[in-house]
């Protein structure tokens, strides 16, 4: 609403006073004249960076003229309700820019003086926008984040329920089951959905009881999945059961695997799985090892055996690993103190020896495996004698850096490292008197102390440019 006494309280303002008032009340303020068309008669903007953009820009030029096409119907809205004193109105419009991105300003517009002029303030809506734009996109990357959460959850669901491993879900407050997948039903003798919501010892013999209630303390203790025997209530079938303890929304469960016992001791299935297991092993072209803590071979697959020149695994078994491999005491060392701080090492670059004095160049990988009755340390070996061979001293057409070199310590022996690095010095001696010389050989020669000759001899050997003589060279001396 306007002033109750406007007349009484401002009729002595004078124009700079009221000037001031608008520039520091509105972001946008212009005074437009009453003609056909409009013009912008002067400007004042809050921001000195609006200004900078856009004053010069608006003064002097049609008021419909500076905003974008959709907008100037609402312009002329805002001149005839200012011109027939209708109550103010607010119409928002945009402004093209010369940066790219249209400036949103809402107006009102108010005819002053006797004069007819137009006065019209605004209010930069760019924040406004700028806000709403990161609001929809935090909004739509939410709603990505929630689509893949909701598919990785239907994943894991689906793989629950369709899995041949029995699975419960256990409450680790209150010992309740939280879900069962079907094949926990199955093994149980009941239905999946009514195990839901029972203690998890009346699914268990009465007499194995005490033995799940002591594996989930310890699990629950100490963190790390164990395994013990147990009994379904009806006593009918023997379990192997193990319990890992997770969280989920500040609350601890159990997941509870239950694997049947066959009468002659082996859980069934596990014995079919782990054949064909042992038997990819055996025929993968890749050697692998397994040893204990200390490095003592207790598995070799035929790959292995053949990298280091033996014919049988009864051989290798019980031998050190180190025993092998290309730096004794050394490549070992480095394997072991890495797999007890890391858990697994990749791509480990070293030699193998074999037993009549061969070697393999190989790749190392290892992973340590602390848990269980054995615990052991695994290895796979790939031979990559060709590649290194290709990048070997003296490759054709393929010169080292001083980088590349070191990295083939303990790889190549240091005769050779010695021979390629003096190599490489002088192949970047030539290189650098040739760039200096602008390719002109016979200076390039000069400067190196070498005769044409010898400079010819070595940009052959080093494959070096173009090899045959420049007319600077041959008008030389």
């Amino acid at each position: 609403m306007p002033f109750s006494a406007a007349n009484t309280w401002l009729e002595d303002i004078d124009a700079g006073s009221v000037a001031n008032l608008i520039a520091a009340a509105a972001d946008i303020a212009l005074i437009v004249d009453d003609g056909q068309p409009a013009i912008v008669r002067d400007a004042t903007f809050a921001s000195e960076d609006l200004a900078r953009e856009f004053k010069d820009r608006w003064v002097g030029q049609p008021w419909t003229q500076v905003v974008t096409p959709e907008s100037r119907a609402k312009i002329e809205a805002l001149l005839s309700d200012a011109a027939s004193g209708a109550p103010l109105r607010w119409r928002q419009v945009n402004h093209a820019s010369p940066a790219g991105d249209d400036l949103p300003v809402v107006y009102a517009a108010t005819r002053i003086g006797k004069t007819g002029r137009i006065f019209a303030v605004g209010r930069n809506l760019r924040p406004v926008a700028d806000l709403q734009q990161r609001l929809i996109g935090a909004q739509q990357s939410l709603e990505r984040e929630y689509g893949r959460l909701r598919q990785a959850e239907a994943r894991h669901r689906l793989l629950f329920q369709v899995s041949g491993e029995a699975m419960l879900v256990v409450d680790a407050a209150t010992r309740r089951i939280v879900e069962a997948n079907p094949a926990a039903g199955r093994i149980l003798g009941t239905d999946s959905r009514e195990l839901t919501g029972r203690i998890l010892s009346s699914v268990f013999e009465a007499p194995s009881r005490p033995a799940m209630e002591d594996l989930i303390a310890g699990v629950r203790a100490t963190g790390r999945m164990d395994a013990a025997k147990t009994r379904t209530a009806n006593g009918e079938q023997e379990l192997n059961a193990s319990v890992s303890l997770f969280r989920e929304d500040r609350t601890s469960y159990f997941l509870i695997r239950l694997m049947p016992v066959a009468r002659n001791g082996a859980v069934e299935g596990i014995e079919n799985e782990r054949s064909l297991l042992l038997e990819v092993l055996e025929q993968q072209p890749d050697g692998f090892v397994v040893t204990d803590l200390e490095g003592r071979i207790q598995f070799a697959n035929p790959a292995f055996l053949d990298m280091v020149q033996l014919a049988s695994e009864e051989q290798v078994r019980g031998s050190s690993l180190e025993r092998w491999l290309g730096r004794p005491g050394v490549d070992f060392n480095l394997l072991n103190a890495h797999l007890r701080e890391h858990g697994s090492i990749r791509l480990f670059a070293t030699t193998l020896r074999g037993s009549y004095g061969a070697t393999v160049d190989v790749e190392i990988s290892g992973v340590t495996v602390p848990e269980g009755e054995a615990p052991c340390l695994g290895f796979t070996m790939r031979d990559v004698g060709q590649r290194v061979a290709s990048e070997r001293l003296g490759s054709r057409g393929k010169q080292r850096s001083m980088e590349q070199v070191t990295e083939l310590v303990g790889r190549v022996p240091l005769k050779e490292l010695v021979r390629e690095s003096s190599d490489v010095i002088e192949r970047l001696c030539i290189e650098a008197a040739l760039e200096l010389t602008d390719d002109n050989r016979a200076s390039a020669a000069e400067i190196l102390g070498l005769s044409r000759q010898s400079l010819y001899a070595k940009l052959r050997r080093y494959g070096l440019g173009d090899l045959a003589e420049t007319s600077e060279d041959r008008q030389r001396p």
